[in-house]
């Protein structure tokens, strides 16, 4: 059965049972996603301020079968925020919902609201003199309640985890407008079936998401960031090894990088500080967080030392400043717009079992190369397996210039993926654009659960339809 369309009459009712301040208009930043890929569309936007206005809003949508979805930060690369085709949806933003609720750092736990920014959470907890672990590059706008759908990664999951480790409990609408009030302080709470676990990663098509309490953790005496340059991935694994067998889970992040990111960062963002007089084919960045009494400095000089005589690392530095730090991380954070800015063909979100990262490296370019000339710029969060492999056009030429070839290297990359025990979506979801992709390489028993619950949960079919599962799966 279709899905009905925002009517006069629908929006009439919506007005009845929200305040005239939870209407919007349909701003561009709505209907866009980063890498422009689609052009959304809505029926109506609303923006709650409560649980309960929620419900009355996704109680609405089930009474008349309209479809609805969910809305954070804007920030998602695989267009799981993004409707563009068929019915327009009751698009329901969650950005006044923003309050921090409760605060309990002797708990380590925090309980915000679903619009609440990852940076003013960020901000909360180091006012706590506490951390929330969870970190990536669109931290400015990212909204918590988006990044608990999609199960974000980012930079500190070697040490902290995904967003569903950090997270102890929910608040949530389910599709017939029933809330869920699963906001508890509890780190055993084995009743049945686990709810939030099935929420989290869900991208809003089993509920809405309406605020978290979130897993803090203590924060480190001392920290300290180091760039090494190794001679091949093989080396940055072993090298990986050495760090943990020193310091433990002291290492918070380990980052492997080309010298394309540099080259794309000298091309598009000249003023970035670029760390290395003469760029390394390959490198890492590695931070740490030690506890009191251990010098984050004295170990990565230790590391260094020993790697080097190992034959792991031929240079490196080690920060000696906040300010340095910051220009350390900044060349890694700063890569994914160089990226943007030079155009990829293709992007690739993949995750590789360890031991089989250096051999994918090795073995990936000669998969594209049968397709045609490309530039390779491969990075990411190596200390879990989680690699951005993207493709670009040779210089003098640009993306459009290849829009027949992209399905094809995206296939070919996948395959390879698949072969290897790998995964094509590391931390981005599924959102629309990789409908086919779990199609194709997920495996069939859980993809049969998986619409089964969609179904169970959600009858109707009115939670994002299309993304993660096509609708007409529903």
């Amino acid at each position: 059965m279709a899905l009905n369309p925002v009517t006069p009459d629908i929006i009439a009712r919506l007005k009845g049972a929200l305040p005239a301040s939870a209407f919007r208009e349909a701003a561009p930043h709505y209907l866009e996603e980063p890498r422009g890929r689609w052009a959304g569309q809505a029926g109506v936007i609303v923006a709650p301020e409560t649980v309960e206005q929620v419900s009355a809003v996704i109680a609405a949508a089930a009474r008349d079968r309209v479809p609805l979805l969910p809305y954070g930060g804007g920030t998602g690369l695989v267009g799981g925020q993004i409707s563009a085709e068929g019915t327009a949806p009751i698009l329901l933003s969650l950005e006044r919902m923003r309050a921090i609720r409760g605060l309990y750092p002797e708990e380590n736990l925090m309980i915000v609201e679903a619009g609440a920014i990852l940076s003013d959470v960020h901000d909360a907890a180091l006012g706590a003199d506490r951390l929330y672990p969870l970190s990536i590059a669109s931290k400015g706008s990212a909204r918590i309640g988006g990044l608990l759908a999609t199960n974000a990664g980012g930079v500190n999951v070697l040490r902290y985890g995904n967003a569903r480790e950090l997270c102890v409990g929910l608040e949530a609408v389910l599709p017939d407008g029933q809330i869920w009030h699963g906001l508890k302080r509890l780190r055993k709470d084995n009743t049945g079936y686990d709810l939030r676990d099935l929420l989290i990663g869900s991208e809003g098509t089993l509920g809405v998401i309406t605020a978290a309490t979130l897993r803090l953790a203590p924060r480190p005496a001392g920290e300290g960031t180091a760039l090494m340059v190794v001679d091949s991935p093989a080396a940055a694994l072993a090298l990986l090894s050495m760090a943990r067998d020193h310091m433990g889970e002291g290492v918070s992040a380990f980052e492997l990088m080309h010298l394309a990111g540099l080259e794309f960062l000298a091309e598009t963002l000249p003023d970035i500080r670029q760390p290395f007089a003469d760029p390394p084919e390959w490198f890492v960045l590695i931070d740490v967080g030690l506890a009191r009494g251990l010098d984050p400095a004295t170990a990565l000089e230790t590391l260094f030392a020993q790697a080097f005589e190992a034959g792991l690392v031929s240079d490196g530095m080690i920060a000696s400043s906040e300010a340095q730090r910051h220009d350390f991380w900044e060349v890694r954070e700063q890569i994914p717009e160089a990226n943007r800015r030079i155009g990829s063909v293709s992007s690739h979100d993949i995750s590789l079992p360890l031991g089989a990262i250096p051999d994918f490296i090795a073995r990936a370019p000669d998969v594209i190369a049968r397709i045609g000339a490309f530039r390779i710029n491969c990075f990411g969060h190596l200390g879990d397996g989680n690699l951005h492999y993207n493709v670009f056009p040779m210089p003098g030429r640009s993306r459009h210039d290849h829009m027949n070839e992209r399905a094809a290297i995206k296939q070919a990359v996948h395959d390879l993926v698949d072969e290897m025990g790998g995964s094509v979506s590391a931390e981005h979801g599924i959102g629309r654009l990789k409908v086919a992709d779990l199609e194709r390489y997920g495996d069939p028993a859980k993809l049969s659960a998986m619409r089964a619950i969609k179904t169970a949960l959600d009858p109707l079919g009115i939670m994002n339809p299309g993304a993660v599962l096509r609708a007409e799966a529903v």
